[in-house]
């Protein structure tokens, strides 16, 4: 591609939207194509496949445009802000699917590029680019779930390697993963100086994982045992009990792109677009009171995807994200609640189902996603956390005595 440099947008975007066109798999062009639902977060299962989320996937990561601004070092874009704000609106203008979804490129990515060594960056940024390897986090604990820093899980220094033992809880995926990064205890004796960050490799003997059924019927979350599990030294990221400090970035970057699913492009807030029309399909509109709060939620979810493109147009050109990432989870995680329960209260009595005859597959998959949105207070950071993180680094307020 041309070096188009801080000048020529409008011709940037034009050969953008050519390549985009010349890339994506004639299979995709449907909305419906049948593919791996798996296949767009990519990892060591799919090396090989002919899926043609895989064949996106790899035609985007050759280009870099699966992390459109990271450095060319590591097979990054090396877009400017302005370019890449340029990509996301051809990606979305044209209802492309996402080449992959990863946490790699959503939290692990970025704290590696801040905190890794070169050697640690050459090794595992070109592969989270590629989608070559999916990763899970390994923080919440049995004993520390909004207490993060009350971890346990021990990391001993054995001299030439770290052993660790422990368990991690709601580990997104991890039945899926092939690595984690994982908060461990190095030191007993402190606590939040006493958290190191590591990186571990799911294939490695003593790592277990056992799938948590939700009350949606689904299974995306795991407990996850470490049992005299072996790591090199060189997975320890940043320096030995240095790790909370690493922690508390990752989740910034957490929060920011659980709530820029709600922003420019993104697909989480889209329901709220056909609330009316589900509302008028089963007749519920001429309800006065519930069209108001359809009208007011879909107001929020404007006013909140706004807040969100600017926020990372911020980010961008600043020094990452800041503590008000935890203002648009908790504002996101409130309003997606609210729009799953006005969908069920538009469907009636049909938004009581579950399975079986007389409910449609839209109709059940409403009432499972009005379930799993009771989660989304609690990823990410809990909303009381956020609210705690709110009330002292963007307000300033005192704690209480």
């Amino acid at each position: 591609m041309a070096d188009f440099g801080a000048v020529d947008l409008e011709a940037f975007r034009k050969e953008v939207r050519e390549q985009l066109e010349a890339m994506y798999p004639a299979e995709l062009r449907s909305a419906d194509a049948p593919t791996d639902p798996e296949a767009v977060w990519g990892g060591r299962a799919f090396a090989g496949s002919q899926d043609p989320q895989i064949l996106w996937m790899n035609r985007m990561a050759a280009k870099g445009w699966t992390t459109p601004t990271w450095p060319k070092a590591y097979g990054g874009g090396g877009l400017t802000a302005d370019e890449a704000r340029i990509l996301d609106k051809e990606l979305a203008a044209g209802k492309y699917r996402p080449p992959v979804l990863a946490f790699g490129i959503w939290m692990l990515g970025p704290v590696l590029m801040e905190y890794a060594t070169e050697a640690q960056k050459l090794v595992h940024l070109p592969r989270i680019i590629k989608g070559e390897v999916r990763w899970c986090q390994g923080y919440s604990e049995p004993g520390a779930g909004s207490d993060l820093a009350a971890l346990a899980t021990r990391c001993e220094d054995k001299g030439d390697h770290w052993l660790i033992n422990g368990s991690k809880v709601w580990t997104s995926y991890a039945d899926k993963a092939d690595w984690c990064f994982c908060l461990v205890r190095t030191d007993a004796t402190k606590k939040h100086e006493g958290i190191s960050f590591v990186l571990i490799d799911m294939a490695s003997p003593g790592v277990e994982t056992r799938p948590i059924q939700l009350i949606s019927g689904e299974s995306p979350f795991c407990e996850t045992f470490f049992t005299d599990v072996k790591i090199p030294k060189e997975n320890l990221v940043g320096r030995v009990n240095g790790g909370w400090e690493i922690a508390k970035r990752l989740l910034q970057y957490e929060r920011q792109n659980i709530s820029a699913g709600f922003g420019e492009g993104g697909t989480a807030g889209g329901a709220s677009g056909d609330l009316a029309n589900v509302a008028t399909s089963y007749g519920a509109l001429p309800d006065a009171d519930l069209r108001k709060r359809i009208t007011l939620n879909k107001m929020d979810f404007q006013a909140l995807r706004q807040t969100i493109n600017r926020s990372a147009a911020e980010s961008r050109a600043g020094n990452g994200p800041s503590a008000a990432t935890s203002i648009i989870k908790y504002a996101a995680a409130e309003f997606a609640k609210e729009r799953s329960e006005l969908m069920i209260e538009a469907l009636g009595h049909q938004g009581l189902g579950w399975d079986g005859e007389g409910y449609d597959p839209p109709e059940i998959g409403a009432v499972r996603g009005w379930l799993r949105t009771k989660a989304n207070s609690i990823e990410g950071g809990t909303s009381e956390v956020n609210l705690n993180v709110i009330a002292k680094r963007v307000l300033g307020l005192p704690d209480m005595k």
